[in-house]
């Protein structure tokens, strides 16, 4: 009984990572600090423009 569990948790545990990785992220893609600043100065520059 003991090694069918441990045989089923892992294969469960690499099935739900697999499932994750399919599924669309919510999250915001990553903008850094220096892009931020490009962008923000762009926007500054055409709108004073």
């Amino acid at each position: 009984m003991n090694r069918k569990k441990k045989l089923n948790k892992v294969l469960n545990q690499k099935l739900k990572k697999a499932n994750a990785k399919n599924q669309p992220s919510n999250k915001p893609r990553y903008i850094s600090k220096a892009e931020r600043a490009v962008a923000a100065g762009r926007e500054a520059e055409a709108g004073t423009v």
